[in-house]
């Protein structure tokens, strides 16, 4: 049984039966068939259903805001944002797609030689709770675009926005078995990865999951993507903007009530601005509302689960034990709902889980440094390589360390590290491999046929 609960009320939403095992191969067994007649209709047709998907998306933009806020705390404001963002993602690919599958021409001795990518096939898509919308069409579009077929494995915690966007891309006409929702539990994704029809997989997701499907994958000798998790680090020079930066950081650190891969983590700040950014930091912070989603004015919402906040607070716990501040927050509050209130820790250090780990809520570590060289060795003294933003005057300098220095898939200067439809998105080291987004992403699960006519 899949249970949606509010994580406001603590109350269940609703009550799903898992598909039993002959009913997920019957859905396997559909999108193979159905891939063949898929990747044979021209790259503008599949294209040009994703204006459709993007009109019911707009259509009802706040139903679904408050389905996310139901299921898994996030605020509506941020799930109005986060449904525009998936219908760009939808127009975008749409108005480049045949583009960027189109055969590259290539010079050689005789003949004519040309580079054309084809569809795979049947794609699962393991994806996470805490974007329910934009983790799936991320993936999800580029993937139809190119004319694989989809498989969602969506998590537990939001089985109701699953089953929607199953429903909306339905109701876009998609052909029966393009895109099919599987209800099941983490413990059967083996089963599915390893069925031949099943031709690659992506998954964004923790590590420890990237290292179990990453693990199967490279058994079954099946193409896979991971976007695992981050501790993405905010280099704040001794020249930066201090008002900016620190509104800029303190909006990263609360995005989606902390609960975000690249979510400013670790703020490595040069000594002369370290005293008061961290007093500006935490003045912005309590002013922030923590509410009910529901809420027009709410800032913070409830964490998604109570082992989410119960993980995090252990962290905390961790971090002060091991000689880290608690200067704002850092308490359970008492009361219904999973919330956590918005916490700044200083004096973080390596050694500390502050430090080491990823916090997947609304806590900041804040990180003194005594100069550039030393805030960069600090930025890359970790296991992840997510994203990474750097605040500094000298756009020169900012640049520079952003191209050269630190160690991440997405660098950002003088702005908050995000996907964007245009750019490639996807990390290094243990925050995984593979790209998704922009011709790159478009372009992962592909056979690149090389072929020559003599």
């Amino acid at each position: 049984m899949i249970r949606s609960v509010n994580p406001e009320t603590g109350e269940t939403i609703k009550s799903y039966e898992e598909a039993s095992d002959e009913d997920v191969f019957l859905l396997v067994h559909r999108a193979h068939e159905a891939f063949g007649a898929w990747r044979r209709r021209p790259v503008s047709e599949r294209a040009s259903l994703m204006n459709r998907v993007s009109d019911l998306l707009e259509a009802e933009r706040d139903r679904w805001a408050v389905l996310m806020a139901e299921e898994m705390g996030k605020p509506v404001t941020q799930g109005r944002a986060e449904v525009e963002k998936c219908s760009w993602v939808c127009r975008y690919y749409e108005e480049h797609g045949e583009r960027f599958l189109e055969p590259e021409q290539v010079e050689t001795e005789t003949g004519r030689s040309f580079v054309v990518f084809e569809p795979l096939g049947a794609v699962l898509s393991i994806m996470p709770w805490n974007f329910p919308f934009w983790q799936v069409f991320r993936s999800v579009v580029p993937n139809l675009v190119v004319g694989n077929v989809v498989l969602l494995k969506h998590s537990g915690t939001v089985p109701g926005c699953a089953l929607a966007i199953e429903e909306i891309f339905r109701q876009a006409g998609f052909p029966e078995g393009v895109f099919a929702t599987l209800l099941i539990g983490s413990a059967r994704v083996h089963a599915v990865l390893s069925h031949p029809s099943v031709r690659a997989v992506t998954l964004t997701g923790s590590v420890k999951a990237g290292v179990r499907v990453g693990e199967r994958a490279g058994a079954e000798v099946k193409k896979c993507v991971l976007e695992l998790g981050g501790s993405d680090p905010y280099l704040v020079l001794e020249d930066a903007d201090l008002e900016e930066t620190v509104e800029t950081c303190t909006a990263s650190r609360l995005i989606n009530s902390g609960q975000s891969c690249i979510a400013a983590k670790r703020f490595i700040v040069a000594e002369p601005l370290y005293e008061p950014f961290v007093e500006l930091m935490v003045k912005k912070m309590k002013m922030k509302k923590v509410g009910s989603p529901l809420d027009e004015d709410t800032d913070v919402g409830p964490l998604a689960r109570v082992d989410i906040r119960d993980e995090l607070h252990e962290q905390v716990t961790r971090s002060v034990d091991r000689g880290a501040r608690c200067v704002l927050g850092g308490t359970v509050p008492g009361g219904k709902g999973v919330f956590y209130p918005p916490t700044v820790l200083t004096g973080v250090s390596a050694g500390m889980p502050a430090f080491d780990e990823e916090l997947f809520g609304p806590v900041a570590s804040v990180i003194l440094a005594r100069n550039e060289r030393e805030a960069v060795e600090i930025a890359n003294d970790s296991p992840f390589g997510l994203g990474a933003a750097v605040f500094t005057r000298n756009l020169e300098r900012g640049e520079r360390i952003a191209t050269t220095e630190l160690e991440a898939g997405s660098c950002f200067v003088n702005s908050a590290v995000r996907s964007d439809p245009r750019l490639p998105f996807g990390g290094i080291k243990r925050s995984g491999f593979g790209r998704e987004l922009s011709v790159y992403g478009i372009r992962e699960f592909v056979n690149v046929k090389s072929v020559h006519v003599a």
